[in-house]
């Protein structure tokens, strides 16, 4: 009998003798992961864990069976738990690691391998960082020492600025229904100081900084920003979370500061980050990821370290504030932040007649439609007319003849979509009652009436 296989009889006979004997149930399950045995080894340690509960080195091994089993999902749950914990053992992110791979989420992984072995180095694993490097199909493989090297050179980079999109938007504010005054807070954080850097300079104002857009999803952030580009007649450069993050050591900050390049090369410009809630996300939260350095890359091109901002104008959005770092609100960076609600009655109105621009329809009673559409974002106000269309290009194609948008089909389409901003504001409802210190969310107590 092999030498494992026969110490695993003898703990198993010993353990009819002492059955709440936790570390030797410990040591039967970790030896029957050594063995293959996973479904043994997963009885073992959730009988352990009945008999303690809240023992979170239980908790792992027990997720460790699940993963070597093939279960990930209720591995992913367990892990997910512990990394929830002050302080989780860098051997749960290793472990978060691979489930990542196996659950595709190439860029994820990398990062909490990353993190684990930048807290224990005795944690490399080559074999793991290969197998992510080669999900990505990259040009170069793993360090000696099992980290993910960079595959571009510094030459690649210095024309990866020449590749970004810069935009000169067609729009303008008379695009962009109501939202008065956060047109107003632009203006006066942006327009007015270019329109007058005269007096903006003999003040010793510069002209540039960054306002923060915040609030439910589909509420026109994105939309706004453009328009502002569009108000000033200044370059666009739109930022998304794909264009800057890379699982390649280090290169998430150059892709970054790449981006801050290009727009002080064709400054004015706005520079627009949707989702930066991504890039900038709390550092006491960076147990699971190594983003600590990407997060202090932004705040340095913010703070224009290197290079001027002048006439850089930085505009970010994000539907979950609470999560970003504090110091990106520092006066310099994001000193401005703007919540845009839900659009009022006025404003749905505008953007109804902006959705239905040349579209063939009779009078419409859009007045009617606002009244119903309390809630709705500018999004769901797009699915209500698109709805509606779809109805009537159907009704279009059965007669033979074109058929108008009348108002009962819009508030047909009504009854078919529901309010997206409410599930958000159940959740900001939560930080404006209990963690608006410094009067952060001010703007969500007054639109709530809390």
């Amino acid at each position: 009998m092999d030498p494992q296989e026969k110490l695993l009889e003898n703990l198993l006979d010993a353990l009819k003798f002492s059955p709440e004997n936790i570390p030797l149930r410990l040591q039967i399950g970790q030896l029957c992961l050594d063995l293959n045995k996973t479904e043994e080894a997963i009885q073992h340690f959730q009988d352990t864990l009945a008999l303690s509960p809240e023992d979170k080195g239980i908790k792992f091994f027990l997720a460790v069976a699940y993963y070597q089993h093939g279960k990930d999902d209720p591995a992913f749950v367990i892990v997910e738990e512990l990394l929830d914990d002050e302080n989780p053992s860098p051997a749960v992110n290793l472990l978060h690691a691979k489930l990542l791979l196996d659950d595709k989420q190439i860029a994820a992984a990398r990062k909490e391998y990353e993190y684990a072995i930048s807290i224990d180095s005795d944690l490399r694993d080559p074999e793991l960082a290969n197998e992510i490097n080669q999900a990505e199909n990259p040009t170069q493989a793993i360090t000696e020492d099992g980290r993910i090297r960079l595959s571009m050179n510094e030459e690649d980079y210095t024309d990866l600025k020449d590749d970004i999109s810069v935009e000169r938007p067609s729009i303008d504010f008379e695009d962009v229904g109501g939202m008065e005054s956060v047109k107003e807070e632009i203006r006066l954080k942006i327009i007015h100081p270019l329109n007058h850097a005269d007096l903006y300079k003999q003040y010793g104002k510069s002209i540039g900084g960054g306002i923060l857009m915040y609030g439910p999803p589909g509420c026109g952030k994105t939309h706004l920003a453009r328009a502002t580009a569009g108000e000033i007649k200044a370059s666009f450069i739109s930022v998304g979370i794909n264009d800057v993050l890379d699982m390649w050591i280090g290169s998430s900050e150059r892709n970054l500061h790449s981006l801050f390049e290009s727009a002080r090369d064709h400054s004015p410009a706005v520079l627009f980050f949707d989702e930066v809630d991504a890039l900038g996300a709390s550092r006491k939260d960076m147990k699971r990821a190594a983003g600590r350095p990407l997060i202090n890359q932004f705040l340095a091109e913010l703070d224009g370290i290197e290079s001027s901002n002048e006439g850089v104008l930085i505009l970010a959005a994000t539907n979950t504030p609470w999560n970003m770092d504090s110091a990106f609100r520092r006066p310099g960076r994001f000193d401005r932040i703007i919540f845009v609600p839900p659009p009022d009655g006025l404003a749905r109105v505008e953007i109804l007649q902006i959705l239905l621009r040349e579209k063939p329809k009779n009078p419409l009673d859009l007045a009617a439609v606002a009244k119903n559409t309390r809630q709705f974002s500018g999004a769901d106000l797009r699915a209500v007319v698109d709805i509606a269309v779809e109805a009537k290009i159907s009704e279009s194609l059965k007669s033979g003849k074109l058929a108008p948008l009348e108002t009962k089909d819009l508030l047909k389409a009504v009854k078919q979509v529901k309010p997206s901003t409410r599930e958000w504001f159940n959740s900001a409802k939560n930080y404006a009652l209990y963690s608006n210190q410094g009067g952060l969310y001010d703007d969500i107590v007054k639109y709530l009436k809390l």
